[in-house]
C-alpha cells in the first residue's frame, strides 16, 4: 500500500465577464489604448497624439454646419450597373452589401446648410463606402452641389476622402473628373468661393480633378495625398521617396495645401475664410 496518496484537484470553472467588443481603439501613432466614446467625443482624433481617425461623412457634417441647418439633396441619386460589371462578386451585390454596412446610398452626401450663420453647399465624401470611389452618382451629387452654390449664390464647400475612380464603371466614372472639373470652372468664372478640404487618404482621380481646384486648399494633418500609392511610384521610378512624401505637410512645404488645420479647429476657420470671402458672394436674387 502506498505511503502517500495522490492529491486530489477539483476543478473550478472561472466565468469570464461579457465585456462589451469595440470599447477601445489602439492610436497608430503613440500605441496609447482610446476608450472609444472619448474618441467619438473628440471626432476621432486621439487627445494626447493627433491622429486622426476617419470620420464618417454625416458625423463631419456636424461638425461643421450650424446645429440643424443642414438639408440634404440628391439622396435619391443612385449608382446603376451600365457595364455589367461583374468579378469575385456582382456591382450590385457590392453596393447593396455597402448601402447596409454604411446606412447611405452613396459615397457622397450632398446639401446645403450654415457655417457661424453663412450660408453653404457642401459635399462630404464617405471612405467607408467603396472607398469614396468616385462613381457616376458620386459625381453627379457633386456636380449638383456646385451647381447649387451658382444658384444660391453662395460658397462651395468639398470634403474630399477617396482611393479614385470606381472601376465597376469604367469610363462613366472618370469622366466626372471632367464634369465636377467643369462646374467648378463655371463656379469659378462666376466670382463664388471653393474651398477643397482634404482627409486622409485623397487619392488618384478625385485629386487630380476637384479636391486640387479649391481656391483654398486646405488638409488635415498626416493624410496621404496625391495620384498614385507611394508603393507604386516607388516601384516604378525605381527610386527612394522623400521622408514624409504625399503626406500633408510634405505638400504644404511645396505649395499645393494652403494650409493644414487639425478638425477641431477646422469649423472655427471655414467661419472665418467665409467672412473674408464675404465681399466676392452675392445674395441670392442679384444679378451677376
Amino acid at each position: 500500500m502506498a505511503l502517500f496518496g495522490k492529491p486530489q484537484y477539483s476543478t473550478v470553472t472561472v466565468k469570464k465577464k461579457d465585456i462589451p467588443k469595440d470599447l477601445w481603439t489602439k492610436c497608430p501613432k503613440t500605441g496609447e489604448i482610446i476608450y472609444n466614446r472619448v474618441l467619438k467625443e473628440n471626432l476621432m482624433v486621439v487627445p494626447n497624439s493627433g491622429y486622426h481617425f476617419p470620420l464618417d461623412a454625416r458625423a463631419r457634417i456636424e461638425s461643421l454646419l450650424d446645429a440643424e441647418s443642414f438639408a440634404e439633396t440628391d439622396s435619391g441619386i443612385h449608382s446603376l450597373d451600365p457595364l455589367s460589371f461583374n468579378a469575385t462578386a456582382s456591382y450590385p451585390q457590392k453596393l447593396k452589401a455597402n448601402q447596409k454596412k454604411t446606412n447611405e446610398t452613396d459615397t457622397v452626401i450632398s446639401g446645403t446648410g450654415t457655417i457661424s450663420g453663412q450660408p453653404v453647399s457642401i459635399a462630404v465624401m464617405d471612405f467607408r463606402f467603396m472607398a469614396a470611389s468616385l462613381g457616376s452618382a458620386a459625381g453627379e451629387r457633386i456636380t449638383r452641389a456646385i451647381e447649387r452654390g451658382l444658384e444660391q449664390k453662395c460658397p462651395v464647400i468639398i470634403v474630399s476622402a477617396s482611393g479614385g475612380a470606381r472601376m465597376q464603371e469604367g469610363i462613366l466614372s472618370l469622366m466626372q473628373m471632367a464634369k465636377t472639373s467643369a462646374a467648378l470652372a463655371r463656379l469659378s468664372q462666376a466670382g463664388l468661393p471653393y474651398i477643397s478640404i482634404l482627409t486622409n487618404p485623397t487619392m488618384a482621380g478625385v485629386m487630380a480633378s476637384f479636391a486640387s481646384l479649391g481656391d483654398v486648399i486646405i488638409a488635415e494633418p498626416e493624410a496621404l495625398i496625391g495620384f498614385a500609392g507611394p508603393r507604386v511610384i516607388k516601384e516604378t521610378t525605381q527610386q527612394d521617396l522623400p521622408s514624409g512624401f504625399q503626406t500633408s505637410e510634405f505638400l504644404l512645404d511645396r505649395g499645393l495645401v494652403d494650409m493644414i488645420i487639425p478638425r477641431a479647429e477646422m469649423r472655427d476657420r471655414l467661419s472665418i475664410l467665409l467672412q473674408a470671402f464675404g465681399k466676392n458672394t452675392a445674395s441670392p436674387g442679384e444679378d451677376d
